[in-house]
């Protein structure tokens, strides 16, 4: 068994995002001890994004690329290997302005490629075969009934960004997370911790019936 796991927040140790996803590891490793990991920290070492050259890779027989086509290109069959190898898929999400930060955007993009991560005639995807976990963080509410219901642009953007692959996003999220550190959201602070703990109950449920079999 294969885990990636992917961070994107550029908070380091302040990030819930960050918190969640090594969570989530620690509990991936107990149900596989024998298993391996790779490791994408996409806030501290932010991938290009793409550009006219990756552009042109694209539409140019590998064999007729220039140096620096190849070099990009190289880059995307790199990305998409990493998910093809894993077994389960951890990113972590947070909210940035409303939407994903542009690193994730970044790396969805590297990932749309014809004939590696999806077929495109039958337009199959050719990533659907491991378990895509998505550990995000909101720093407000947006659910139903809020003032702000329908702000995150983030989850509901990140299956159809990656629809082409056949990636599958499960979402689990912790939201109301400036509570603790911002004066005028104090009193919303218990709905933040009620969050957060059920999001890590919920990841701490993930591999349990892996771990109990073993």
């Amino acid at each position: 068994m294969h885990l990636l796991h992917i961070d994107s927040s550029i908070q380091g140790e302040l990030s819930v995002s960050r918190r969640l996803t090594a969570r989530a590891a620690a509990v991936w490793r107990a149900a596989h001890p024998d298993g391996t990991v790779t490791y994408r920290d996409l806030g501290a070492e932010p991938l290009p994004h793409l550009d006219p050259i990756a552009a042109q890779a694209r539409v140019t027989p590998p064999d007729q690329h220039t140096p620096a086509q190849r070099e990009v290109w190289q880059l995307s069959e790199r990305l998409i290997d990493e998910v093809k190898q894993a077994d389960t898929v951890l990113l972590g999400l947070p909210l940035y302005n409303y939407g994903a930060p542009s690193s994730v955007k970044a790396w969805v993009d590297h990932l749309i490629m014809a004939g590696l991560s999806y077929d495109p005639t039958t337009q199959e995807g050719h990533l659907s075969n491991c378990n895509f976990i998505v550990l995000a963080s909101r720093g407000g509410g947006y659910g139903e009934g809020t003032p702000r219901n329908g702000w995150d642009h983030a989850e509901p953007w990140l299956p159809h960004g990656l629809s082409l692959t056949g990636l599958q996003p499960r979402f689990i999220t912790a939201e109301l997370t400036l509570a603790p550190v911002v004066p005028a959201m104090a009193e919303l602070i218990p709905l933040h911790e009620a969050s957060l703990a059920a999001a890590e109950k919920e990841i701490d449920n993930l591999w349990v019936l892996a771990s109990a079999q073993r």
